[in-house]
C-alpha cells in the first residue's frame, strides 16, 4: 500500500518542476467550485490539493452570510464533523494500541466493563473501528437527555442487531465508545490525549475540539440550533453538542492546513518532519482492508476503501486510496500510489442547513485526479484483491439476486420493462443495460412512469420515445394512457417492474405498479416484481388506511405511511382485488425491516427529482401532504425539509410547531424563495424540518399538525381544502379545520392502522 513514488525528505527542484499540477486540470478544479458556490450549494470552500509536496489551495466564495457575508479564507476554521473519527479518535487509539495499551483484537468490555450482555460481550476493537460491531447508528435522541456520562451509559447500553462481522452499518455509536476507551485507559479525556499526541507533535495549531472564543472569528458557522441559535465554535452534531463537545464520533475543529499536515503524516508512514505519531505497521493496518470475507463493504481501521461512503475516491484515484468524509461537508483522500491527497471543506449547511455536496465529494475527487501530471492511475497494480463476480452487500434489491443467479426467473423471456433510473443493481449498473445485454432474457420494450424512464421529467404528461442508448421503444405509462396498452403487451410473454418507492401511498410509482399488473393480468402475461427495500423501514404503519376517492394518488386502500415494500404491495393487491395475475416476487436479500435506507449500504439515486435524499423520503408522507396549499420547498435545494408561504411570520411558525413536541422533529425559522411550484419566486417565511431522532419521528402525524397549526393561524390565508387532495379523508380534513389536537386526530385513525395491520400480515416477505 505504501508505494513512495516520490519521497517529501528528498524533493530536488528538478522533481518539483516534475510534479507541478496540470494546468488545466486545475483550471477544470477551479470551474467546478466556482460553479458550486455559484448556486451556493455550498456557499463556500477550501480545496487544498498536494502530490509529492508541491500543493495547491483554491478559496472560493463565504464562510458567513449572516449575521453578515465574511469571506472564505484559506485558514478558515470547519467544524469537521465525522473527520474527528478519523482525525482524532482513530490515531489516538492506535498510538495506545502501539504502546501496548489496547489489544484490538479484545472485546470491548475489557475496557468498558459494563458493556457485556445481549451480544455485546462478542464486540472488539476492531468491530469498533471498522463499523461491523453491529450496533445502531446513533443514540437516539428522545426522551431529552443531556450529558457526557448520559451518553456513555447509552452508548454502553446499546444493543448489537446482529453478530459482529455479519454486516457493515456506519455507526457514531462505534466511534463514541472508542472515544471512551482512549479516555480509560489513557487517564485523560480524548481532547486532551488527541492534543498531546497528535495535534501537538503534527504542529496542528488551529486544531482542536471546543475551540477558544479568540478562534471564533476565523470559524465557518454551520445552521442554527433547536433554539434558533447560529453554531459558530460550537459543534453542530446534536449528540456531540448534548455531550459536552468532545466526544469520538464529532466534535473536532481544523483547517485545511492542519490536515494537510496529517495526510503527510499518513502518507509519510507515521512521521513528520522528524515526529512520529505511528508506526509504519499501524500505518499498513489503518488503510488495507480489516473487514471481513462476509462484509461486502471494505473499510480499513478507521477509513473508508471501497464502499458506498467512497464518493471522494472519484473516478480517477485507484482502488488502494482511502479516505472519509463528515456530514457538515467535509472530506479528505488519500492516495498512496500517488503520494497526493485532497482536503475538501465546505460551508455547505450555513446559514439554514441546506445544500448537499454528496456528487461535488466525487468531482473534486475526480478533478483532483486529473490535477496529477504524468501519473497513470490505470496501470497502477490494484491494492485490493479483485472482487468475486458473484460477491454481494449484505443486502441485496431484486435486481441483485436476479443478476447473481444469472437472470434465470426471466430465462428465454419476452421482457418489458417497466422502470426509470431507480431500477439499477449496487454497482449503479442500469436494469434496462443489464436484461439488454443478458443471454437468458430478450428485452423487447420499456414502459415509463411519472418522471421518465431516466426519472428526468417533472411535467404532466410523458409521452412515447426510444430508448436512445438501446434503440428499443419506450411506452409511456404517465400520459393519455397510464397502463400498458393491449398492443404493447401482444409479444411480450412477462411484464417485470423494478422502481424505487419510498413507503408513500400517494408516491404514484405503486399506481402504475397496480395498473401494469392489472393489464398484465388481463392480457394473460407473467408478472415480476424485482423487489427493493422500504427507504424509511417496513415497522412503522402510520395515517388513515381508508381513502374517500381511489385516484392515481390512492391506488389502493392502505396508510399513507405504508411500511410495505412494492413487492409485498403487489401481493397484497393482487390478492384484495382478486386481479389474479401471474405473480412472482424477486426478494430482496439481507433487509430487516427496521432499517433505514442508508443502513442498507446500498446507494442512493433520488426516485424523482424532488425527492433528494433519505431524509426528504422520509419527511414526504407528513409534509407532502401540504404540498398543494403552501410551498414545501419544490424549487429549492431541500424539497420536503423546508415549508412556508409568503404570509408566515417565520419566528411566530418555529414557536408555535416547537410547541406542540412533535416526536423526533424539531423546527428552525427560515425565509426561502422557491423557484418552482406554490408561490414560485416569491418570498417566503416558513421553518426548516430537523429529524432528531428518526425511530421516534411520525410524520404523518406532523403533517396533520403543521396543517392544525397553518389554519390557527392563517385561516384566511391558508388553503386548508388543498390538504384534501392527498389526505383524500373528508373526515379528517374536518378535523384539522375544526383546531383539533394532532394528538387525537392521530388516535382518530387508529383503528383503520390497526384493521391494516392484519391485512398487511398476511403478505408480508421479510
Amino acid at each position: 500500500m505504501l508505494k513512495t513514488l516520490c519521497c517529501y525528505l528528498s524533493l530536488t527542484l528538478t522533481l518539483a518542476a516534475q510534479t507541478a499540477f496540470d494546468p488545466a486540470g486545475l483550471k477544470e478544479m477551479d470551474q467546478l467550485i466556482a460553479k458550486a458556490v455559484a448556486k451556493k450549494n455550498p456557499n463556500g470552500a477550501v480545496v487544498l490539493l498536494e502530490h509529492c509536496g508541491q500543493t495547491q489551495t483554491l478559496v472560493k466564495g463565504a464562510r458567513a452570510l449572516v449575521p453578515v457575508r465574511e469571506e472564505m479564507t484559506a485558514d478558515t476554521i470547519f467544524d469537521a464533523a465525522s473527520l474527528t473519527k478519523v482525525v482524532a479518535t482513530l490515531p489516538s487509539v492506535m498510538i495506545l494500541a502501539d504502546q501496548g495499551k489496547i489489544d484490538i483484537e479484545a472485546p470491548v468490555s475489557r475496557y468498558l466493563k459494563e458493556f457485556v450482555g445481549e451480544g455485546r460481550d462478542l464486540i472488539c476493537v476492531r468491530h469498533l473501528l471498522t463499523h461491523t460491531s453491529g450496533l445502531k447508528p446513533g443514540i437516539p435522541r428522545e426522551p431529552e437527555w443531556t450529558g457526557y456520562a448520559e451518553g456513555i451509559r447509552r452508548a454502553t447500553s446499546s444493543v448489537p442487531e446482529g453478530p459482529p462481522n455479519s454486516f457493515f452499518r456506519y455507526s457514531d455509536v462505534n466511534f463514541i465508545l472508542l472515544g471512551e476507551v482512549v479516555q480509560r485507559v489513557s487517564g485523560k479525556k480524548l481532547d486532551v490525549f488527541a492534543q498531546d499526541m497528535v495535534f501537538k507533535p503534527l504542529k496542528m495549531t488551529s486544531t482542536r475540539f471546543t475551540p477558544p472564543a479568540d478562534w471564533r472569528s476565523r470559524i465557518a458557522p454551520t445552521e442554527r440550533d433547536e433554539l434558533g441559535q447560529m453554531l459558530r465554535g460550537v459543534v453542530h452534531d446534536p449528540t456531540s453538542r448534548r455531550m459536552g463537545g468532545v466526544t469520538g464520533h464529532a466534535g473536532l475543529f481544523t483547517t485545511a492546513a492542519d490536515l494537510a499536515r496529517y495526510a503527510r503524516m499518513i502518507l509519510g508512514g507515521g512521521q513528520l518532519d522528524g515526529a512520529r505519531v505511528l508506526t509504519t505497521e499501524t500505518i499498513q493496518k489503518m488503510q488495507t482492508v480489516q473487514t471481513a470475507a462476509t462484509v461486502f463493504e471494505r473499510r480499513g481501521l478507521g477509513w473508508d476503501i471501497d464502499s458506498s461512503y467512497s464518493r471522494p475516491r472519484g473516478e480517477v484515484f485507484p482502488l488502494g486510496s482511502f479516505g472519509h468524509t463528515g456530514f457538515t461537508g467535509t472530506s479528505l483522500w488519500m492516495d498512496p500510489a500517488s503520494q497526493s491527497f485532497v482536503v475538501f471543506l465546505s460551508s455547505r449547511l450555513h446559514p439554514e442547513g441546506g445544500g448537499s455536496v454528496r456528487d461535488l465529494y466525487e468531482l473534486v475527487g475526480t478533478a483532483a485526479a486529473k490535477c496529477i501530471p504524468g501519473f497513470d492511475f490505470k496501470n497502477v497494480a490494484d491494492a485490493l484483491p479483485k472482487r468475486d463476480e458473484k460477491e454481494v452487500p449484505t443486502v441485496l434489491n431484486g435486481i441483485d439476486v436476479l443478476q447473481r443467479d444469472d437472470f434465470a426467473a426471466l430465462k428465454d423471456l419476452r421482457v418489458g420493462l417497466i422502470t426509470n433510473h431507480t431500477g439499477m443493481n449496487v454497482q449503479r449498473e442500469n436494469t434496462i443495460d443489464l436484461l439488454h445485454e443478458s443471454k437468458e432474457v430478450k428485452l423487447v420494450a420499456l414502459f415509463s412512469p411519472e418522471h421518465g424512464i431516466r426519472g428526468e421529467l417533472d411535467q404532466e404528461k410523458i409521452t412515447d420515445s426510444k430508448d436512445k442508448k438501446t434503440g428499443l421503444p419506450v411506452y409511456s405509462l404517465y400520459g393519455e394512457t397510464r397502463s400498458p396498452k393491449p398492443e404493447h403487451l401482444k409479444d411480450l410473454d412477462a411484464l417485470v417492474f423494478d422502481i424505487q418507492d419510498i413507503g408513500c401511498r400517494f408516491y404514484t410509482y405503486i399506481s402504475t405498479l397496480r395498473l401494469s399488473m392489472e393489464a398484465a393480468a388481463k392480457a394473460g402475461k407473467k408478472f415480476i416484481v424485482l423487489d427493493r427495500v422500504n427507504p424509511i423501514t417496513g415497522v412503522q404503519v402510520e395515517g388513515p388506511a381508508v381513502v374517500d376517492e381511489e385516484k392515481f394518488t390512492a391506488t389502493h386502500a392502505i396508510p399513507i405511511r405504508h411500511g410495505m415494500t412494492v413487492g409485498e404491495l403487489a401481493k397484497m393487491m393482487n390478492t384484495e382485488r382478486k386481479i389474479g395475475a401471474d405473480l412472482q416476487v424477486i426478494r430482496c436479500e439481507g433487509w430487516k425491516r427496521d432499517l433505514h435506507y442508508d443502513e442498507t449500504g446500498l446507494p442512493w439515486q433520488n426516485p424523482s427529482p424532488n425527492m433528494r435524499s433519505p431524509e426528504a423520503a422520509l419527511l414526504y408522507p407528513g409534509v407532502g401532504l401540504l404540498e398543494f396549499s403552501i410551498s414545501v420547498g419544490r424549487g429549492t435545494e431541500t424539497p420536503f425539509q423546508v415549508l412556508g408561504a409568503p404570509y408566515v411570520n417565520d419566528l411566530r411558525l418555529a414557536y408555535e410547531l416547537n410547541k406542540l413536541g412533535l416526536p423526533g422533529l424539531r423546527f428552525v425559522p427560515v425565509k426561502f424563495k422557491p423557484t418552482a411550484s406554490v408561490f414560485k419566486d416569491e418570498q417566503c417565511g416558513g421553518v426548516r424540518l430537523i429529524i432528531t431522532d428518526r425511530d421516534a419521528l411520525e410524520p404523518v402525524a406532523a403533517g396533520v399538525a403543521i396543517g392544525v397549526t397553518f389554519q390557527k393561524l392563517y385561516p384566511s390565508s391558508f388553503a386548508l381544502s388543498k390538504v384534501g387532495t392527498l389526505l383524500n379523508h373528508a373526515k379528517l380534513l374536518e378535523q384539522i379545520k375544526a383546531g383539533r389536537d394532532w394528538r387525537s386526530i392521530a388516535e382518530s385513525w387508529a383503528a383503520e392502522t390497526a384493521a391494516f395491520e392484519v391485512r398487511r400480515a398476511a403478505v408480508l416477505l421479510y
